[in-house]
């Protein structure tokens, strides 16, 4: 069994950690930065990890400098523009020494992690972010291991379309949040039609609809192509049919 990383917020906070400011006067300030601290901080948090897991071998997955969703959305991450803490890519060529690293061209650690999964299940996914709910198997959150079907990614997959990502800075449908989201879908069923509905509402069109369900959405191994590397845009038809079919949504959003 394969422990599948969200490796990016692990090294960034403990980079960002080991940081540290030396203020020379006469207007002149440098950071600073201890490589062994931040490299020996990362390595506990992966041990921290496989000691919840007997068997486990892990595998560390980061997100490539350039983003597809760039090319759907190009405000997408638009305020997250501050630079990599001091050691970031030192301690990344460090770890690939150790441990097996994965980072493929144009996409997130989440993607990466999600094609990985579902081409070969069975191995857990390691991240403390709500979007790998969208994706079936084993997910260990940092608090607790979670089983999610096919059914119930679909489901998160069309709330995170409607509540948006403030973070990820698209917006989804105006002042509906995961809670919202999860009421509107429960009553109207969790269909294309009800996710357009909702963004009607608001005076929004299928196409602003559709722009955030792929930015929402987390690849699947169906939705790329490995030999062209590149993304296979969602369509509505491939996931809201199947996904209303009485499924229990895992709605723990913390």
């Amino acid at each position: 069994m394969k422990l599948l990383i969200d490796a990016d917020f692990i090294v960034y906070k403990c980079c960002a950690a080991a940081e540290d400011e030396i203020d020379w006067g006469d207007d002149v300030i440098t950071v600073v930065s201890k490589f062994s601290e931040a490299y020996h901080a990362v390595e506990a948090e992966i041990n921290k990890i496989m000691s919840e897991f007997f068997d486990g071998e892990p595998v560390l997955f980061f997100s490539d400098s350039k983003n597809f969703r760039k090319k759907i959305y190009p405000d997408y991450k638009g305020h997250r523009n501050r630079k990599k803490p001091c050691g970031y890519r030192r301690v990344i060529s460090e770890l690939d020494k150790t441990y097996k690293v994965i980072r493929l061209p144009e996409l997130e650690a989440d993607d990466a992690m999600g094609i990985y999964a579902t081409f070969e299940p069975g191995n857990v996914i390691v991240s403390p972010d709500k979007d790998m709910r969208q994706i079936p198997g084993r997910l260990y959150d940092l608090k607790e291991v979670v089983d999610i079907s096919e059914e119930e990614g679909m489901r998160w997959h069309l709330i995170q379309t409607l509540a948006g990502d403030q973070t990820d800075g698209y917006g989804g449908v105006p002042g509906v949040g995961v809670k919202r989201a999860i009421t509107l879908l429960e009553k109207d069923g969790y269909t294309w039609d009800t996710v357009v509905k909702a963004f009607k509402s608001k005076e929004l069109d299928e196409d602003t609809a559709l722009m955030n369900a792929r930015l929402a959405k987390i690849l699947q191994h169906t939705d790329y192509d490995a030999v062209k590397r590149r993304v296979i845009p969602w369509l509505p038809t491939t996931a809201s049919a199947r996904a209303d079919d009485g499924a229990t949504v895992q709605t723990k959003t913390d």
